[in-house]
């Protein structure tokens, strides 16, 4: 009983090792041996402890089979938005892109050229708002789609870098109200481009979140729509990351 309390307060990364290790099916020295490390330095990342380094992350994500490794990587820093920039315009070529037919009311055939619409996914993440915790993703890469949704090309400038999230909770209202839709541009994560923009973020603790980003000299601040809750001071002790920009939202007629 007391062990699997423990186990339930240990961080994501430090539950994730512990679980990579046995479906290696090694022991916490061959570990080491393969991270080039002590055993002593495996037992503090499983206690959670110790976080791993940047290259220690990259290593493990070598480890883990297809599902686990973008975990491991986005710990290290390396995003699935800036893997995808760098790969050459031949291998994005022969990327697979699902075929949609347009919907089209009272348009003539010019105006049907001229609307274009493209696949976006849905994925299966919840994002919170101040007060209420979002799923606990790291990042936006790793999380499966549900299903396809169209939306016109031009409300997405980098269609390649978009997807969707349902929004939970009350502190976006009445901007974005509990239940809505939230497209989500990752092609820029740099807090100093989205002063004032709303934006998705994630930490261990709340997992994923919605909310409008400000910045105050050198402070970060994540603020809520509805003042009936309290921002949040977005610091390296709390490992806040910013996983893109929200860019528009939908939502069912009240």
């Amino acid at each position: 009983m007391g062990e699997t309390k423990n186990r339930k307060t240990l961080p994501e990364w430090a539950r994730r090792i512990e679980s990579l290790r046995k479906r290696l099916k090694i022991s916490q020295g061959e570990l080491a041996r393969r991270m080039q490390c002590s055993a002593m330095t495996i037992s503090r990342w499983e206690r959670g402890l110790l976080a791993p380094s940047s290259d220690h992350y990259v290593q493990l994500g070598k480890l883990s089979n297809k599902q686990d490794c973008w975990f491991f990587w986005e710990r290290a820093g390396i995003q699935v938005a800036d893997v995808v920039r760098a790969l050459p315009e031949r291998v994005m070529a022969k990327l697979p892109a699902p075929q949609l037919e347009a919907a089209h009311a009272g348009v003539s055939a010019m105006d049907r050229e001229s609307k274009r619409m493209i696949a976006v996914p849905m994925l299966k993440a919840v994002a919170g708002s101040h007060g209420t915790h979002g799923d606990r993703k790291l990042g936006l890469g790793v999380v499966d789609a549900s299903r396809i949704m169209g939306a016109p090309a031009d409300w997405c400038p980098n269609p390649r870098y978009t997807s969707l999230l349902r929004v939970r909770g009350h502190s976006m209202q009445p901007l974005i109200p509990d239940g809505a839709i939230v497209a989500v541009d990752s092609f820029d994560t740099d807090g100093m481009n989205l002063d004032g923009k709303i934006v998705v973020v994630t930490n261990d603790e709340k997992g994923i979140c919605v909310s409008r980003l400000r910045r105050y000299a050198e402070l970060q601040v994540l603020e809520p729509e509805n003042r009936e809750y309290e921002p949040i001071v977005v610091d390296r002790e709390h490992d806040w990351r910013i996983l893109g920009r929200v860019l528009w939202w939908i939502s069912p007629a009240p």
